[in-house]
C-alpha cells in the first residue's frame, strides 16, 4: 500500500487524515500522523480559556478517539528527506527511527515569533497552546489572591497590573478577556478596588485589529478604554526584564503576567528538511496545496496551514498569500484529503479557492465585534454571533456539544474562579510529608 505520512497533528493535518479515513478505500493507502501531543488545540478558544469560559479540555480535540483507521505517532519529526522519502522521528523513550513514505504531508503549524528584547524569554508567555491559556488563567486568580493580603505599595502594585504585548485578534481578545475576568473577580475580593487593577496592551502599530475597518478598530478602543484599559499605539517594548517594562515612549511599569501575542512564524522545524522554503521560512506551495520548488512540483511532497505559503486565489490575503488563521487550514485540510486520494488514483486535483468570510472577535462577556467587508457589527450581537460560529467551528459534535454545554452551566452557576496554580509542582503536598528511611 502507498504510505502517507502527516507530519503534525492540528487543524489541516487533523482535517487531512480525518477525511482521509472517509475517501480512502480498504486497503488503498496506510496513513500515519505524527504529532508531541495527542490533540488539536482549537486556538481560536484559548481567550476564554484565560476568562474561564471555557474548560480547558473542552477546547482541545483527542485524536486517538477521532482517528479510527490512522496510526497515530505521540511524537515528532525531526527531519525529512525527501529525495529518499524518508523522515526521521522521535518518540519518548526509543532511540530516533527512520520511516519510509510515498507521499508526506506538512502541516507542523506556526510557533510564537519574538523579538531579541531583554526579559520576553524570561518572562513573557504566549497564547498558542492550551498549557499557555491555562497558566495565564491561574497566573491571574493566583496574583489576585497575593494582592488581597498585602497592604499598599510597589509589590502589590506589580500583582495587579497585567500586560499583552501584540494588538492583532488574539492581543486584543485575550486582553479584553483578561480585564473582564479580573472585573467580574473583584467581588470576592473587598479589599482591592477597580482602580487598584491595571491593564496594558502594547502595539508598536498605529493600530489594532488589521482584520477590520480602521472606524471598528477604533470603536474596540474606545470600548477598551471605558473599561480601564489602556492600549499603547505607536509603541515598543523595550525591556521585561524581571518583569519591569520599559516602553520606547519613556514610560515604566512591574508586571507578574506579561502575554506575548506579537506574531507567529512557521515552524523552525521545516528547515531540518530538503523541501523549498520562502523568505520568511514557510514551505512554498501550489495553489493545489503540492510544494513547488520555482515553478516545479515536488512530487509526493503536499503542505498545508500556517506551515506554508499557499497562494490566495480570492486576491484577499497578505502578500498573495493565505493568512495563517484556523479559517484556511481547516479547509485546505479537507481538500488536501481530497486531492491525495485523487492522486493516488490517478484522477484530476483540485485548486484551492476561499473567499474570506470575516472576521469575529469576542471582547469579553456581552462584547463584541463582526466585520465583513464594509458591515460591521458591535457589541452583544456581535458576541453571540462570536460563540455562535467558533461553537459550530469546534471540530467534533462531542467537542461542540461540551463547550455549548459549559456555556449555559457558566450562565446559570456562573463562570468558575477556582485556579489550580499547584498542578505545578503536583507532587510537592506528598513529599512534604510523607515517611522516609532512617539514615
Amino acid at each position: 500500500m502507498p504510505k502517507i505520512l502527516i507530519v503534525g497533528g492540528g487543524y489541516a493535518g487533523f482535517y487531512t487524515a480525518f477525511k482521509l479515513e472517509k475517501y480512502l478505500g480498504k486497503n488503498e493507502a496506510e496513513v500515519t500522523m505524527v504529532d508531541p501531543l495527542p490533540y488539536l488545540t482549537y486556538q481560536p478558544f484559548l481567550p476564554e480559556v484565560v476568562a474561564g469560559s471555557i474548560e480547558a479540555r473542552h477546547v482541545v480535540t483527542s485524536h486517538r478517539r477521532h482517528l479510527k483507521s490512522t496510526n497515530v505517532v505521540t511524537g515528532k519529526v525531526t527531519n525529512i528527506d525527501h529525495k529518499k522519502k524518508t523522515a526521521t522521528i522521535e518518540v519518548p523513550g526509543l532511540k530516533p527511527y527512520k520511516q519510509k513514505y510515498d507521499h508526506v504531508v506538512v502541516t507542523a503549524g506556526a510557533v510564537s515569533r519574538t523579538f531579541p528584547i531583554p526579559g520576553v524569554a524570561d518572562e513573557a508567555i504566549g497564547l498558542k497552546t492550551i498549557e499557555e491559556a491555562v497558566e495565564i488563567r491561574n497566573r491571574i486568580l493566583t496574583n489576585l489572591d497575593k494582592a488581597a493580603n498585602l497592604p499598599e505599595g510597589p509589590a502589590r502594585q506589580r500583582l495587579l497590573t497585567f500586560v499583552v504585548v501584540g494588538g492583532g485578534f488574539a492581543g486584543i481578545e485575550v486582553f479584553a478577556e483578561m480585564r473582564s475576568l479580573v472585573s467580574y473577580l473583584l467581588r470576592y475580593y473587598p479589599n482591592i478596588t477597580f482602580e487598584d487593577t491595571h491593564f496594558h496592551l502594547i502595539e508598536a502599530m498605529g493600530r489594532i485589529m488589521p482584520e477590520v475597518s480602521l472606524e471598528t478598530s477604533q470603536w474596540v478602543l474606545k470600548n477598551l478604554d471605558q473599561r480601564g484599559a489602556k492600549v499603547h499605539l505607536n509603541t515598543q517594548l523595550q525591556s521585561a526584564t524581571k518583569g519591569k517594562i520599559e516602553l520606547s515612549t519613556g514610560e515604566s511599569f512591574e508586571s507578574d503576567v506579561i502575554v506575548w501575542t506579537a506574531g507567529v512564524m512557521a515552524n523552525p522545524f521545516v528547515r531540518n528538511t530538503d523541501l523549498p522554503l520562502d523568505e520568511r521560512g514557510r514551505i512554498t506551495a501550489h495553489p493545489s496545496l503540492r510544494v513547488v520548488d520555482g515553478e516545479n512540483i515536488v512530487e509526493g511532497a503536499w503542505t498545508a496551514g500556517d506551515v506554508s505559503a499557499v497562494p490566495d486565489l480570492s486576491g484577499g490575503g497578505v502578500g498573495g498569500f493565505c493568512v495563517p488563521n484556523a479559517q484556511h487550514a481547516v479547509r485546505q485540510g479537507k481538500l488536501m484529503a481530497k486531492n491525495l486520494v485523487a492522486a493516488l488514483r490517478g484522477e484530476g486535483i483540485k485548486d484551492y479557492y476561499h473567499e474570506n468570510m470575516g472576521a469575529v472577535a469576542g471582547l469579553g462577556i456581552g462584547v463584541g465585534v463582526f466585520q465583513y467587508k464594509k458591515l460591521a457589527i458591535k457589541g452583544l450581537i456581535a458576541w453571540f454571533m462570536h460563540r455562535g460560529y467558533h461553537g459550530l467551528a469546534m471540530p467534533m459534535w462531542e467537542r461542540k456539544l461540551r463547550v455549548f454545554g459549559g456555556w449555559v452551566a457558566n450562565f446559570v452557576l456562573r463562570r468558575d474562579i477556582v485556579s489550580i496554580e499547584a498542578t505545578k509542582n503536583p507532587r510537592l503536598a506528598f513529599e512534604t510529608y510523607a515517611s522516609r528511611p532512617k539514615k
